[in-house]
């Protein structure tokens, strides 16, 4: 395989909503053409809204996270603090607005892990990563949802056992907690906001 010769794209020949719930889902069904010709009717992609997750560091090192039924996995999980971004909201406003609803705490120390997309075949939105460092709580939380949630500083290593138990299992939570841990060690991921 010729790794220098450029990979083609598909050709999206046409596209149908088929679902709409604003703004949280849009499913659609696409006819694309492949760059050998060949024509899929079907191929169906679903777009999320883009939403943040916050790495959240107290001074002692802790890490604040979110323990709440989360019924697509059908069970009490652990999760980072994070949620919709609204209307024309830019991702680091969306993080501190979240941050400050959901927990009651706040910095002014934010860093960006970047933006990852969700699913490679079928999109599912963009979640922008940050990391807010030295948080301090200065309200209750009052995130308005509908779920009861509870409040839990973690150290990275309990973190890491969590995951090896199965107490957190968002990819986008595990991911963003990987890359904050291990900033020491790649330093040109940070992008300082």
């Amino acid at each position: 395989m010729d790794r220098t010769e450029p990979l083609l794209e598909w050709e999206t020949l046409h596209s149908k909503e088929a679902f709409v719930a604003h703004p949280w889902i849009r499913l659609s069904v696409q006819q694309v053409k492949l760059p050998n010709g060949k024509v899929v009717d079907d191929y169906h992609q679903i777009q999320l809204g883009d939403h943040v997750a916050i790495v959240a560091h107290t001074d002692e090192g802790k890490i604040l996270m979110e323990r709440q039924y989360k019924h697509g996995v059908g069970k009490v999980s652990l999760i980072l603090p994070g949620g919709l971004i609204e209307g024309d909201e830019q991702p680091l406003e969306a993080a501190k607005r979240e941050l400050l609803e959901e927990t009651g705490y706040t910095t002014e120390r934010w860093e960006s892990l970047g933006n990852f997309v969700a699913n490679a075949n079928y999109g599912c939105g963009k979640i922008h990563l940050f990391v807010a460092r030295n948080i301090r709580q200065v309200a209750e939380p009052d995130s308005g949802d509908l779920e009861e949630m509870q409040l839990v500083l973690m150290s990275p290593d309990e973190l890491v056992a969590a995951i090896h138990q199965g107490e957190l299992m968002v990819m986008g939570a595990v991911m963003a907690i990987a890359l904050a841990t291990n900033l020491s060690i790649y330093p040109h991921l940070i992008t300082a906001q």
